[in-house]
């Protein structure tokens, strides 16, 4: 699958790298959070909750890390694949993630969805074998308040399975 974004840092303009077009933008200040909300992307998935790392609504990949991305200056991924929930499955063809959730029912209001899918991608990347507490581990900054936390892992379990 590839990367949705990639940043090249030229002085104040940021080169992105989409799917369907090559932009510059003269954006040189502020949060990745700040910069997927503007410019008529149409990046809507990674989601303002806190605004200070702690929630995780906002989690893209960052190579192949998890990421707050209302947390990180756009100055800090110069030359780095930035994957946000856009660009791991669609409508049609989802990312096995994306249909466990549907299937157990993960997603209540779906306001932290993306960023615990984003989260569990990166571990199901590295450790396609993860366990429950491996699992527990890798979403611990991604919140819930709607505690759907077994159907959560349920998904990701299944996620694993199928993607094994």
């Amino acid at each position: 699958i590839p990367h949705l974004l990639q940043f090249i840092g030229l002085a104040r303009s940021v080169l992105l790298c989409l799917p369907f077009c090559r932009r510059f933008i003269e954006y040189g200040f502020g949060t990745l959070q700040q910069l997927f909300g503007g410019f008529d992307l149409n990046l809507k998935g990674a989601r303002f909750g806190c605004g200070s790392g702690s929630c995780g609504a906002c989690t893209v990949v960052i190579g192949d890390k998890p990421v707050q991305s209302c947390d990180v200056p756009v100055s800090a991924v110069a030359g780095k694949s930035i994957t946000t929930i856009e660009g791991i499955g669609s409508a049609d063809h989802p990312h096995p993630l994306q249909r466990a959730f549907v299937e157990e029912q993960a997603a209540q209001c779906g306001y932290c969805a993306t960023g615990i899918i984003m989260s569990a991608k990166a571990l199901l990347d590295a450790n396609p074998n993860a366990n429950d507490a491996d699992i527990r581990g890798a979403l611990s900054k991604n919140l819930c308040r709607c505690g759907t936390h077994q159907r959560i892992l349920r998904a990701v379990k299944r996620a694993a399975d199928k993607m094994a």
